[in-house]
């Protein structure tokens, strides 16, 4: 809890406007059948589950703010550095736009080492970008409570 109480303190004088120029994102995969997920189902006695068309996944990417929905965007690739990059360079920008936040408008990704990186090469900095600083994945900061 205290990485918690650390973040809202460092940001308590945002002042509302502030609030709604950041632009949140975030990546995730979507399991067709939730094979990383535990999964509960009725079944008769003896029934053999079965997964037709192997299942399948898809990654996404998207970002919003206060203002309403930016791009969501299907990663094809691998995600990496550069695929990151990528994805920043065609959606990052024009969601920003779409959405009105303005040229002070405050860009939030975790801190995940491929987000970390694209801001020290500084693509981010070139680009003018304020980023929130966003304490390391934990318990304390992730809200879906997994680590």
């Amino acid at each position: 809890m205290t990485t918690c109480l650390e973040f809202a303190k460092m940001h308590l004088n945002y002042s509302q406007t502030m609030r709604n120029k950041i632009l949140w994102s975030d990546e995730t995969k979507i399991e067709h059948f939730g094979l990383n997920a535990k999964c509960h189902v009725w079944r008769k006695p003896g029934t053999i589950p079965t997964v037709k068309h192997g299942g399948g996944s898809i990654m996404l990417w998207g970002c919003f703010s206060a203002a309403g929905t930016g791009r969501l965007v299907r990663i094809e690739a691998k995600m990496n550095r550069a695929k990151y990059k990528e994805i920043l360079a065609e959606n990052l920008l024009q969601s920003a736009q779409d959405l009105r936040l303005g040229l002070r408008s405050t860009f939030q990704q975790d801190s995940d080492p491929k987000h970390t990186v694209t801001i020290k090469q500084g693509w981010l900095r070139d680009k003018s970008l304020n980023v929130l600083e966003w304490h390391s994945q934990g318990p304390d900061m992730n809200i879906s409570g997994e680590t």
